[in-house]
């Protein structure tokens, strides 16, 4: 498909995604020379009710959004057997791999992303939509800054009574909500329980919950309590973690009713940071001596039985007349409430403070201002508003508005040869971004050795700008696990600062000695890595009945040696390794790969040479 030009328009450029539903390619749109990304079906799947019922949603639902913190919708076609949905292309990465590189994420840059997440979620209920699959893999982190929400793949319509059979696991079990492990209806409350899961995972680094299987994680979605977040990360304010804790409550009711709720909170938050919960009781009270309080009550009995019948007909009176206040004071709040105390939040965006300040007084709203460096918008101009604009709110509500400070612009720092942690903290002064680059290279300087950076030391830079480092990883060789059960495995892993994988593959074997010992490795003995690589181990299950199938391989004609891995493709994109092998030119072009399973059915897979995808199918096993 690669050089492939869709409907006359899109020229497929490369491939930067694929599940087992479709293969996101990032094209050039032939009219106006922009980027975009187009997600297209497989071809296996074309005439699938379900696929094609899920795929039609995911345009529906993305062409009801307009919105500057979602992926946004610019074309749906078909060409020949190709259906295809073309989305804005985002240059950047996933929330998930930032979460990786960084170990865990500030309190405040946490406060920032998430309040940016549900400003589009906030969009996407006004508009009727719930998307089902919050999670950092679906979160993009734009290589300005900026945060987009992507895949509205299993999203539905709030009023949507049907779940098709393709539904049946909705989104990924480390981020939904109980009611979805539960298999109950969702509200947009449930999207709000996953926000609040993604904001301790950014963190604390890691997920609530874990288990071995999906089944396991979703039970303590339903049964557990989260550990406090402070057990993992002290630093964060009680505040923010009020926040996050109630956003992850069991019971739907009990959690923020809004997106916009949620927002407000995370904001207040920020503003609450030290302030005391103390109270102080002042003033005198007086106290009724006994003698007065004998005398009151003798007085109270001998006047009782004269007056308790004009006392029962005044009280009767008094009732009457307050309930009639009451009620027309209830209508009047009411009408007051529904009509005239109701406003629309005003477009602040690229206004200046003052007019935006105005703006909001003339609207009955009161300004709340953050300040920040911004390299486009002009100082004092609005970067941008919370709520969103054309939200309603009630008069005396407050708009949250980021105003710019302008560009800031400084000098780059010497970073080659300091020790990463150090560069981190320097360029965080600075306001500089530091980006590791993908790959580590091996070297003999000590593990996180900075060993080149761009731009150079002394290179004008402004704050929000990125500096790109080569980082050393060290060197290790890697030993020879198989043979070796997966706790010897991984206690020599440990002390060869290298990391197990946490998807530990299994491989079929009819032979029960074999059951629970390393069958291969993702990385040979004796090759050279950088420290703390991670190593894949799949290990022998000893099954009584299996199923197979085989998948037939068309090496391309290299000579040189092929790396052959072949992954698994669940309902929710996500990928498995099922089947490595290195293949000599010598070998056969031809490859039959018997998979075994033990369930029948039919299973999607995609095929990697040298990790690049080459192609994709579905096996089955019988």
């Amino acid at each position: 498909m690669i050089g492939r030009i869709l409907a006359g328009r899109y020229k497929l450029v490369s491939i930067i995604g694929n599940g087992g539903m479709s293969i996101v390619y990032k094209a050039i749109d032939l009219r106006t020379g922009h980027d975009v990304a187009i997600k297209v079906l497989r071809p296996e799947f074309k005439q699938d009710a379900e696929f094609l019922e899920r795929f039609d949603r995911e345009a529906l639902a993305a062409s009801k959004m307009s919105h500057h913190n979602i992926v946004n919708l610019l074309d749906v076609g078909e060409d020949k057997d190709n259906r295809f949905i073309v989305m804005e292309y985002v240059e950047g990465k996933t929330l998930k791999q930032v979460i990786k590189e960084k170990g865990r994420l500030s309190p405040q840059v946490t406060t920032q992303i998430a309040i940016r997440i549900l400003s589009a979620l906030q969009h996407a209920h006004k508009n009727g939509i719930i998307h089902r699959d919050i999670k950092p893999q679906n979160v993009l982190v734009h290589s300005e800054g900026l945060i987009k929400v992507s895949d509205f793949g299993i999203a539905r319509m709030a009023d949507t009574k049907t779940i098709s059979k393709a539904d049946s696991v909705m989104g990924s079990v480390h981020y939904f909500s109980p009611e979805q492990a539960k298999g109950e209806p969702v509200t947009e409350r449930s999207d709000l329980y996953s926000v609040g899961v993604v904001m301790y995972e950014m963190l604390t680094g890691h997920v609530p919950f874990d288990g071995e299987t999906p089944v396991a994680v979703a039970m303590q979605h339903i049964r557990n309590k989260p550990a406090p977040i402070t057990t993992f990360s002290p630093d964060v304010p009680p505040a923010l973690c009020r926040v996050v804790m109630k956003a992850m409550e069991k019971n739907p009711a009990e959690r923020y009713q809004s997106a916009r709720d949620m927002a407000e909170d995370l904001l207040q938050s920020q503003k609450s940071q030290g302030a005391g919960d103390s109270k102080q009781t002042t003033g005198n009270q007086r106290i009724l001596s006994a003698r007065d309080a004998g005398r009151s009550a003798k007085n109270l009995k001998r006047g009782r039985t004269r007056k308790q019948t004009k006392v029962v007909s005044a009280l009767l009176t008094i009732a009457l007349l307050i309930f009639v206040i009451v009620s027309i004071y209830a209508g009047i709040t009411a009408v007051h409430d529904s009509v005239v105390n109701t406003v629309t939040v005003p477009d602040l965006v690229d206004l200046t403070e003052a007019e935006a300040i105005k703006l909001n007084k003339d609207k009955g709203l009161n300004t709340s201002i953050m300040r920040q460096h911004h390299e486009a918008v002009r100082e004092g101009y609005v970067i941008s508003q919370t709520p969103a604009m054309e939200t309603s709110a009630k008069k005396g509500d407050t708009v949250y508005i980021i105003v710019s400070l302008g560009a800031d612009r400084g000098k780059v720092p010497a970073f080659v040869d300091m020790n990463i942690e150090h560069a981190i903290t320097i360029a965080s002064a600075s306001g500089i971004i530091l980006q590791m680059v993908e790959q580590k290279v091996v070297s003999d300087q000590p593990n996180g050795t900075i060993l080149s950076q761009t731009p150079e030391a002394g290179t004008a830079i402004s704050a929000g700008e990125a500096v790109t480092v080569t980082v050393s990883g060290g060197k290790v060789t890697i030993p020879e696990l198989r043979g070796k059960t997966i706790a010897e495995a991984v206690e020599q892993l440990d002390s060869s600062n290298l990391r197990v994988s946490d998807a530990v593959l299994s491989v079929s074997t009819a032979d029960e000695k074999l059951a629970g010992l390393v069958s291969a490795q993702s990385i040979a003995a004796g090759e050279t890595v950088i420290e703390e690589t991670e190593i894949t181990l799949t290990v022998y299950e000893y099954v009584s009945v299996r199923y197979e199938g085989t998948i037939t391989i068309t090496l391309p004609s290299y000579n040189r040696k092929l790396e052959v891995v072949i992954k698994a493709v669940d309902e929710s994109e996500n990928e498995t390794e099922i089947f490595r092998q290195s293949y000599e030119s010598r070998d056969s072009r031809s490859q039959d790969v018997v998979i075994k399973g033990p369930e029948k059915g039919s299973y999607p897979y995609s095929v990697y040479i040298d990790g690049e995808f080459y192609s994709g199918g579905v096996v089955v096993l019988h």
